[in-house]
């Protein structure tokens, strides 16, 4: 081999960056440790001492993944690790189809694909065309800043689309042209994810894309939700073509793009398709109540009902249209129409009850939750599931409190004190049972022996609920009785909480 084609070789070896070079060495059986110095010397003794077929191949295939020579991603400045002889090299007829022949077996001029990278769908987007396909964004230096450039065409059928799209709310259409990042891995589906000092410029006019959430946690920084890049507003409507340019921080990891066709949805889009298309029945619902009080594994004892409650755990408010997501154990709901508002500001699709995954296609709407929304009335806010399957409502404490009230029950049971004239009053007109109820009583109640009222015992409150005009009623010198002397320290006694008669003791 000359020497310019081992001087090539040389060149890409050292553009590579560390995770290039750690699988070329680890290919090749070479120890991958060390800092980037080390692996670019190890490298470099490999191909002056060991140079082979299965090196040449190894070393290309990288160089390509890495710096595509037909790729609608363009570099804003040349690589400064790009040799001159191997542009000569490119020049050459016999050199390159050699090299190409060598790596794919067959005269191929496009570069080696990357790995197919795939996005999550998302609920608000529903993709129509993809203009661009998932595309790794390529550093093209050492520097910390780069910039990477994408030119396409949208057909007259497109433009028109665009064009005569609805819109969702000002400035907003329907239809739209949106860039979507993610991280460059093939496994699975990636989430969008933006890089480090993003910004898109469209048409050399820069986007708006979306900034950081305030955090009102202390100690919690802002985070960034990453969607997609609305660029609608700057495209060229017409035959022209588009450039967006991406600006983006290099600090080691790897980031893909793609730009689509897509048409928007709002809440109440989503709302219409839960309805229609994720119901569960009020039977199949039974159902899974009497499996989950028979086979509840979190419980060590036999369980004979659970309480759910009626108020959304998002708002606070009564639920109006009962959610649950299939992969959660709990029987608690949320108010659909509430969960999809807030995922269309802020999309985060976590069960607000659970803080588990709760991704759009997953959600139902609970049939028997439902029903019991409508059989109840306001005040009842939580009801208890029963083990063969039905309900009951459940009155909470602020509920019986206003029954007490409404009620003409006291709040404590009484005693009748029926007594002769000792001070000066009258006798009660009439007694007043633990029932709250008129009627005569010929023997003598709790605390009174021989016919008069017994001292109270230590450390007992005796609350004497007297008029404060009892002595001009009774007509009696209530002043000079032994009742007065005693309580000369004390304060007025005062009329109770409900008329009932004088001389009513309350007992604690």
């Amino acid at each position: 081999m000359n020497d310019s084609h081992h001087s090539s070789i040389e060149n890409m070896v050292k553009s590579f960056r560390v995770s290039d070079l750690q699988t070329l060495l680890a290919s090749m059986g070479r120890s991958k440790s060390g800092l980037k110095q080390d692996l670019v010397g190890r490298a470099l003794r490999l191909v002056q001492t060991e140079y082979s077929p299965e090196l040449l191949k190894n070393v290309r295939q990288l160089y390509e993944s890495r710096f595509p020579r037909t790729s609608s991603w363009l570099a804003a400045r040349r690589p400064e690790g790009l040799p001159v002889s191997y542009t000569a090299l490119g020049s050459t007829p016999s050199a390159p189809s050699q090299g190409v022949e060598y790596l794919n077996g067959i005269s191929k001029p496009m570069a080696t694909p990357a790995p197919e990278v795939k996005l999550v769908p998302l609920p608000f987007y529903q993709t129509l065309e993809t203009l661009l396909p998932p595309t790794e964004l390529i550093a093209q230096n050492n520097e910390k800043l780069q910039d990477s450039q994408c030119i396409f065409e949208l057909s007259p059928s497109q433009a028109d689309q665009i064009r005569n799209a609805s819109e969702l709310r000002p400035g907003i259409r329907s239809i739209q042209v949106v860039l979507r990042i993610c991280y460059t891995d093939s496994i699975g589906v990636q989430e969008d994810q933006y890089p480090p000092n993003i910004a898109v410029k469209v048409n050399q006019s820069y986007c708006h894309v979306p900034g950081y959430y305030p955090s009102n946690k202390p100690g919690v920084e802002p985070r960034r939700p990453c969607r997609p890049v609305n660029v609608t507003p700057w495209l060229h409507l017409s035959s022209l073509s588009n450039r967006v340019t991406v600006t983006w921080g290099n600090f080691g990891k790897r980031y893909s793009v793609a730009v689509y066709l897509v048409r928007m949805y709002t809440a109440s889009d989503l709302f219409s398709q839960l309805k229609h298309s994720s119901l569960e029945t009020a039977e199949r619902c039974r159902e899974r109540i009497q499996d989950k009080l028979r086979f509840d594994p979190e419980s060590e004892i036999a369980t004979t009902g659970l309480r759910v409650s009626l108020i959304c755990p998002l708002v606070k408010m009564r639920i109006g249209v009962p959610c649950r997501v299939l992969t959660c154990a709990h029987l608690q709901c949320f108010d659909a129409v509430f969960f999809l508002q807030m995922n269309e500001k802020k999309p985060t699709w976590t069960c607000p009850v659970c803080d588990k995954p709760a991704p759009f296609e997953l959600l139902t709407i609970d049939g028997l939750m439902s029903e019991i929304l409508k059989e109840t009335n306001e005040e009842i806010e939580e009801i208890e599931y029963l083990t063969d399957g039905s309900w009951e409502p459940i009155n909470d404490d602020k509920e019986k409190e206003k029954e007490r009230e409404r009620s003409d029950t006291p709040e404590y049971p009484t005693v009748d004190m029926c007594v002769p004239e000792t001070n000066g009053h009258s006798p009660a007109h009439s007694s007043t049972s633990l029932s709250g109820k008129s009627g005569g009583s010929s023997a003598p109640a709790a605390g009174v022996v021989g016919g008069a009222p017994a001292a109270p015992p230590s450390g007992a409150v005796v609350d004497l609920t007297l008029d404060s005009s009892s002595e001009e009623e009774g007509g009696g010198a209530g002043g000079d009785s032994e009742d007065t002397d005693d309580s000369a320290d004390s304060p007025a006694p005062k009329r109770g909480r409900y008329n009932y008669d004088k001389d009513l003791v309350t007992a604690y």
